[in-house]
């Protein structure tokens, strides 16, 4: 169970994007770190290959630490939390007491 999943509304707390909502594209575990659609974009230079016949510069999402980014739940940046209802394990809004799942 972990608190960022992907199809979440975040907001990035941290960095060049900061202030920014988007959405989570992937979740990184063993790095800690999340893809935000339109966030924190870098530029990749790419080979002609059978996928990409062009080649050329890319840009694309580059990945950011998991802790600065932070849930949107009703369009307010809060906090998880986690507790069991029902016998099972579910993620609650800081700021609202309201369950996510």
């Amino acid at each position: 169970m972990h608190k960022i999943k992907k199809d979440d509304l975040v907001k990035i707390i941290a960095g060049k994007d900061k202030d920014k909502t988007g959405k989570v594209l992937s979740v990184n575990l063993k790095k800690n770190t999340v893809l935000v659609e339109g966030c924190n974009m870098v530029t990749k230079h790419s080979k002609p290959s059978a996928a990409n016949q062009q080649g050329g510069i890319i840009h694309q999402e580059g990945p950011i630490d998991y802790s600065n980014v932070m849930l949107v739940v009703d369009g307010k940046a809060t906090r998880v939390g986690f507790e069991v209802k029902d016998g099972k394990k579910v993620r609650v809004a800081k700021a609202t007491g309201k369950v996510i799942d």
